[in-house]
C-alpha cells in the first residue's frame, strides 16, 4: 500500500488541476468565507460542531503570513456574528514560522486574543516533524501567558509523542489526537499501521490519566471503538471525536445519534490545490 500511496503522490503534478478540483471539492467548503459560513451553518443544523481552517501553508513573505492571520480574524468576526458553534484550526507555517520566528509568535497570539475576546478556541495544527519543538514551545508561551482557549495536536505516528504528553502534563493540554499524515524518517516515525494504532492508544491513555480534554481525530473504526471504550463513562466536556470534511458522513451521524459531541474540520480558501495533493 505504501508504494501505491508514493506512486500517487509522484503523478500529482501532472493530474489536471481542473482534475484536482473536482475530487477534492466534498472536502472542502469552498474558495470563500461565505461558502464556509453557509458549510458550519448545515453542520450545526444536524447536531455537529465544526473548526474553520483557512487553507494556506509554507508562506514564503511576510505579508502572505499577515494576510492569512487577517483571514483568521475575519473567519472568527463571522462566526461570531452568525452564532455558529465552531472554533478555528491554524497551520503555523501559514502564519510564518518558516519565515520569522517572532513574527509567527506575533501573529499568533494576535489571532488567540481576538479568538478569546469572541469566545471562541483555536487549535494549532501539527505540522510535519521538522516542526514539532518549535509548535509545542509557542503553545506552551501561549498557555503561561494565561490563554486557555488554545488547544495542541498529537500524532500517534512520532514516536516522541508519549514523552511529549508528559511534557505538557502541566498544563493540561486540550489535544487533538491524530495518526498523522506526514512522511516522515523512519527513526522518528512508525510506520507499521498497527504500530501506529497501538501508539494511539497508549497516548490516549496518558492523557485520560492527565486529566486532558481530547479530541479523538480519526475515521479508523477500529480506533474509534477502541477510544469509545476507554472514554465510556466520561462526560462530554471530557471528550470529543473529529472527523474531516466529506469523510464518512453517516458514520459521523450515527456517532451524534449516540449522543457523543463531534466536530469537523471545515477548510475553505483559494488555495485549495496544497490542501488537495
Amino acid at each position: 500500500m505504501r508504494v501505491i500511496d508514493r506512486a500517487i503522490v509522484k503523478a500529482l503534478p501532472v493530474v489536471p488541476r481542473r482534475v484536482v478540483q473536482r475530487v477534492s471539492a466534498p472536502y472542502i467548503a469552498g474558495p470563500t468565507l461565505d461558502d464556509a459560513r453557509r458549510t458550519v451553518a448545515r453542520l450545526n443544523a444536524e447536531g455537529k460542531l465544526a473548526t474553520v481552517d483557512v487553507l494556506g501553508e509554507e508562506v514564503r513573505r511576510p505579508e502572505e503570513a499577515e494576510a492569512i492571520a487577517a483571514a483568521y480574524q475575519e473567519t472568527l468576526a463571522a462566526i461570531a456574528a452568525d452564532g455558529l458553534r465552531a472554533g478555528v484550526s491554524v497551520k503555523l507555517t501559514a502564519l510564518g514560522l518558516e519565515i520569522d520566528r517572532d513574527l509567527c509568535r506575533s501573529l499568533l497570539a494576535e489571532v488567540v486574543a481576538d479568538a478569546a475576546a469572541k469566545g471562541r478556541f483555536v487549535r494549532i495544527d501539527m505540522e510535519d516533524s521538522s516542526c514539532t519543538d518549535a509548535t509545542l514551545e509557542l503553545y506552551r508561551g501561549l498557555r503561561e501567558a494565561g490563554r486557555d482557549n488554545v488547544g495542541i495536536v498529537l500524532q500517534s505516528c512520532l514516536k516522541r509523542s508519549l514523552a511529549d504528553v508528559a511534557a505538557l502534563a502541566d498544563l493540561r493540554p486540550d489535544v487533538r489526537l491524530c495518526k498523522g499524515i506526514y512522511i516522515e524518517p523512519e527513526e522518528v516515525a512508525y510506520r507499521d499501521p498497527d504500530e501506529i494504532r497501538a501508539s494511539y492508544l497508549r497516548i490516549l491513555d496518558a492523557l485520560l490519566e492527565a486529566g486532558s480534554y481530547v479530541a479523538l481525530a480519526t475515521h479508523d473504526e477500529w480506533l474509534i471503538r477502541r477510544s469509545l471504550e476507554r472514554v465510556a463513562g466520561r462526560g462530554s466536556g471530557e471528550y470529543e471525536i473529529q472527523f474531516l470534511l466529506g469523510v464518512r458522513e453517516e458514520r459521523a451521524s450515527e456517532l451524534v445519534s449516540a449522543g457523543h459531541r463531534l466536530r469537523v474540520y471545515v477548510p475553505y480558501g483559494d488555495r485549495w490545490y496544497e490542501y488537495s495533493t
